[in-house]
């Protein structure tokens, strides 16, 4: 993924000249922003990371951004030097599987049993479109588990552990049974806010309690 601000774009540039990492590829799935990070690198991305980024979803939270920073902030969507599909590729001598999604992909890392996701985070709250949505999370999830893996890396939290995995997928079960017994959205929000003392992503919660109570 990429640094959108440009304040962080500046400081990651810094600081792989300072260390001398040579960076082969740039893999764009859920974060396109910021084109003017390592210009002269090329972008990765498969057909829905595009499309997620170019006219779908992850375009509308760009121009959002674009919007509420400003100058600060480096709306630019890189143009796709290669589009990848689903299987395993080798970058910079590292074995990688892509696993693209209805929005963009993930990235299995099989040499070090880690996975790198969009979205995890075990003390945080999430963005959770359903009971549905939370099931296919949550199947996702246990995959991974099952399969083995041991890291799980994503661009919103720092590494985490498979008993992370665990936590987060009670947390997803828990809200389904909370949305079950709440008479409406306030009342879902609440509950689930007490149930999860000192979580972030308050605005997160907003958003799930929003999507499991439509209007």
């Amino acid at each position: 993924e990429l640094p959108c601000f440009k304040d962080s774009i500046e400081a990651v540039t810094s600081w792989l000249q300072e260390t001398g990492i040579t960076v082969e590829a740039k893999l764009v799935s859920y974060h396109a922003a910021g084109s003017s990070f390592l210009p002269g690198v090329r972008s990765i991305m498969t057909s829905s990371s595009h499309t997620y980024n170019t006219v779908g979803g992850g375009k509308g939270l760009v121009d959002s951004f674009a919007g509420a920073f400003g100058e600060a902030f480096d709306q630019s969507i890189p143009q796709a030097d290669e589009i990848i599909g689903a299987g395993e590729t080798e970058i910079a001598g590292i074995k990688l599987v892509i696993v693209p999604n209805d929005e963009a992909y993930e990235v299995e890392i099989p040499e070090a049993n880690a996975v790198y996701m969009h979205m995890l985070g075990h003390d945080c709250h999430s963005i959770v479109a359903g009971p549905g949505h939370a099931d296919a999370i949550i199947a996702n999830l246990r995959g991974y588990l099952d399969r083995g893996f041991e890291l799980f890396l994503s661009s919103h939290y720092g590494p985490e552990t498979r008993q992370d995995v665990e936590t987060k997928i009670a947390y997803l079960g828990m809200l389904k049974e909370t949305a079950a017994a709440s008479p409406s959205a306030e009342d879902f929000r609440a509950r689930v806010a007490e149930a999860c003392p000192g979580y972030s992503g308050a605005n997160y919660l907003d958003m799930t309690a929003g999507m499991f109570f439509p209007q």
